[in-house]
């Protein structure tokens, strides 16, 4: 568990995720808890090396939608599933195509055998006032 606080700690100062998320993450209690179908239900930006690739937008029917996120996601990416510890997204036939898991309400976190993790951060990307939306653009609503 030490190890994955230090990530997590680490984590959050490579991104710059900004006082008022750290203090939320820092109270979160949910590490590690299966994502339920309504907590899914919404937009999620797709984030590697602390900059927004694409926008995902999971269902509380367990589909998925996913936008121009290029090598980031497997090809064919069409639901998600609940697994012991966050989330997997799949294929339309149920494979699992990438776990994630939950590090905190709003973030899940894939360690991919390249070394670079992808994240899944709720909401649209984290983006300064008065800048472009950093060319993520929003997946379609189901």
């Amino acid at each position: 568990m030490t190890h994955r606080r230090t990530i997590l700690v680490g984590a959050v100062a490579a991104f710059g995720l900004g006082s008022g998320l750290g203090m939320a993450l820092a109270a979160d209690n949910q590490a590690g808890v299966p994502l339920s179908a309504a907590e899914a239900a919404g937009g999620w930006t797709l984030q590697s090396g602390g900059r927004a690739i694409c926008m995902l937008r999971l269902t509380a029917t367990h589909q998925a939608r996913a936008r121009e996120c290029g090598e980031a996601l497997p090809t064919g990416v069409a639901g998600w599933a609940t697994t012991s510890n966050g989330m997997a997204l799949t294929g339309a036939d149920g494979q699992v195509l990438m776990r994630f898991d939950r590090w905190s309400n709003s973030l899940f976190v894939s360690h991919r055998s390249s070394g670079a993790d992808v994240q899944l951060m709720r909401g649209p990307p984290n983006v300064p006032p008065g800048s472009s939306n950093a060319g993520v653009t929003p997946a379609p609503t189901p």
